[in-house]
C-alpha cells in the first residue's frame, strides 16, 4: 500500500520515492511521522491532518513533516499518489530554518522551477549519483522551498561581509586539498556555519558546488598517480575515492576530454 525507496545522500540527508496505493477513503486514524522531511507531490492528491489542521496536497504544494508528529492521510481518489521526500537530520533542519528545530506545518507553494528540480533530484538518485552531489542538491532544494515561505528566517546566519565569504571558501578548499573525504556536514561544523549557507557561499565565491570541487580534486589526484607510473585504474579509483573504475573514467573524460588510455600513455614517466 505504501512503498518507500530511499537513497542515502550523505550529510544526514536522504532522498526517497514514496508511492502510495491506498484506496479511496479515510486513512489510519493516527500514524507517526518517521522523520523530518520536505515532501513534494509528483502525482495525485491527498488530505493530511496534523496539529488540528487539514490540508489538501497536490503537485502544486509541498508539505513538511517533523519526527514523531501525529498525522493522518485521507485519499479522495482511488489511484493513490507519488511523492519525492527529502529526509533531514535535526541538525540539518536547524541549519536550514534559522536555528528552529521544527519545519513549518503549513503547505508550501512549489513554483515550476522547484517542481522540475525535485524531479531531476529523484532521477539523479535513481541513476546512482554521487552521494555528495545528491546531498548538496537536496539541501539547496529544501532551502529554496523554505525561503519562498520565510526568506528572512532561511537567510539568517548568512556571512555578512566579502572577507567572511572568501575566508569560508578558502577554508573549504584548504580542507579538501588535504582530505577530499570531508563531508559538507563536517566542513560546516568545522567552519561554524550551516551546511546550506556554506554551500551557497562556496558556489558564489568559486562558481562551482563543493561536491563538484571535491570531485575535481579527486580527478587531479588520479592524474598524479597516473603520472607516477601507476597503470591500475581500478586501484587508482579506489585510492582516490571514486565509486569504481568506470566512475573514474567518466570524470577524467569530462575533466580532460581525453581517454584514460591516452592519459596513461601521455603522463607515464619515460
Amino acid at each position: 500500500m505504501l512503498e518507500v525507496r530511499s537513497w542515502g545522500a550523505g550529510d544526514g540527508v536522504s532522498v526517497a520515492n514514496v508511492a502510495c496505493r491506498h484506496g479511496r477513503g479515510r486513512g489510519r486514524e493516527s500514524e507517526e511521522s518517521p522523520g523530518n522531511a520536505v515532501v513534494f507531490v509528483r502525482r495525485g492528491c491527498f488530505v493530511r491532518s496534523a496539529d488540528g489542521d487539514e490540508h489538501l496536497l497536490d503537485p502544486m504544494l509541498a508539505l513538511c513533516t517533523n519526527a514523531g508528529q501525529e498525522q493522518r492521510y485521507d485519499h479522495p481518489h482511488r489511484d493513490g499518489d507519488d511523492c519525492t521526500a527529502i529526509f533531514l537530520s535535526p541538525e540539518q533542519v536547524a541549519g536550514l530554518w534559522g536555528g528552529v528545530p521544527e519545519l513549518p506545518t503549513t503547505p508550501l507553494p512549489v513554483p515550476p522551477q522547484l517542481d522540475l528540480r525535485h524531479r531531476l533530484l529523484l532521477a539523479a538518485a535513481r541513476r546512482g549519483a554521487d552521494e555528495h552531489e545528491l546531498g548538496e542538491a537536496a539541501i539547496k532544494l529544501a532551502a529554496d522551498l523554505l525561503a519562498g515561505h520565510r526568506p528572512g528566517q532561511v537567510s539568517s546566519g548568512r556571512p555578512a561581509t566579502a572577507r567572511e565569504r572568501a575566508a569560508l571558501a578558502d577554508g573549504v578548499r584548504e580542507r579538501l586539498a588535504a582530505d577530499p573525504d570531508w563531508s559538507l556536514q563536517d566542513l560546516a561544523r568545522a567552519l561554524a556555519i550551516s551546511p546550506h549557507h556554506l554551500s551557497r557561499t562556496f558556489r558564489a565565491e568559486t562558481g562551482e558546488t563543493i561536491a563538484r570541487h571535491r570531485m575535481r580534486i579527486r580527478a587531479r589526484l588520479a592524474l598524479e598517480l597516473l603520472a607516477s607510473g601507476d597503470r591500475d585504474l581500478a586501484r587508482i579509483a579506489a585510492d582516490t575515492g571514486f565509486a569504481d573504475q568506470s566512475h573514474l573514467c567518466r570524470v577524467l573524460g569530462g575533466e580532460t576530454q581525453r581517454t584514460p588510455s591516452w592519459l596513461r600513455a601521455a603522463l607515464a614517466p619515460r
